[in-house]
């Protein structure tokens, strides 16, 4: 479905960024994985080699907060591999801090890395895009970027703004043949939930109507639609991906 495009994936290293990774290799495309640190994605290129030694799969660790850094590590990309057609904003980090506790900085430092990044790197990917006749935007959202959560009340103030970020750079950019969506994943086994003891896990499923948690695949057979030609009339969607949770 991706054969011969050229992907980045923020936030690859693990869970649901590793798997959109592995996803998209499964199905044709070049893939260069970001994370915060050489170790992580030394980790993750490992894995994903021990399992196809042939995929085409990098890794770079550029801070995705200075728009420097990220014009830098496109531009290398490009060079590299004479493209750069999908992006999958997927970094982000979570907190929840009740509002009378909540420290600015820790308010802050969500909004830097769930927002201020995937504008930062949504400009750059887009620069390079639009030059080259078009492209594909994907940003990962959440469904508490929907009904809030009632705690923590940062993460879900930045992913209803990667949703007013999605929505309005697809009707910027459509001219320029740029598609640009988000996932929005309800609870979904990644590291921290899958370390959640049961009597936390199961009043959760209880919420769900599919009567599970979502896997990392789930939201990866996503992306993978929304990245493809089959979703080529598809822009400016939020895609919620829940099991119908409401919480």
């Amino acid at each position: 479905m991706l054969k011969g495009k050229v992907a980045v994936v923020t936030g690859g290293t693990r869970g649901i960024g590793l798997a959109t990774v592995k996803k998209f290799l499964e199905n044709g495309a070049k893939v260069v994985l970001f994370g915060s640190r050489e170790d992580t994605v030394k980790k993750a290129l490992d894995t994903l080699k021990e399992e196809n030694p042939e995929w085409p799969v990098d890794g770079m660790c550029p801070d995705i907060g200075d728009a420097k850094a990220v014009a830098e590590a496109f531009a290398e990309i490009k060079e590299k591999y004479g493209a750069l057609d999908i992006l999958v904003n997927n970094a982000g980090i979570s907190a929840r801090d009740k509002l009378y506790d909540y420290k600015a900085e820790d308010f802050e430092k969500i909004i830097r890395l769930n927002v201020n990044s995937v504008f930062i790197c949504a400009q750059a990917a887009a620069k390079i895009m639009k030059e080259q006749g078009g492209g594909v935007i994907l940003n990962t959202s959440s469904m508490v970027s929907l009904y809030g959560q009632p705690a923590g009340c940062g993460y879900p103030a930045s992913k209803f703004a990667v949703n007013g970020l999605t929505k309005s750079l697809a009707r910027e950019l459509g001219k320029d043949n740029i598609r640009v969506n988000a996932v929005a994943p309800g609870v979904t086994r990644t590291d921290m939930v899958a370390a959640l003891p049961d009597a936390v896990i199961q009043p959760l499923i209880a919420t769900i109507p599919l009567g599970r948690v979502g896997e990392p695949e789930d939201i990866a057979n996503a992306f993978l639609f929304l990245a493809s030609d089959m979703a080529s009339y598809v822009t400016g969607e939020i895609l919620s991906v829940d099991g119908a949770a409401m919480t």
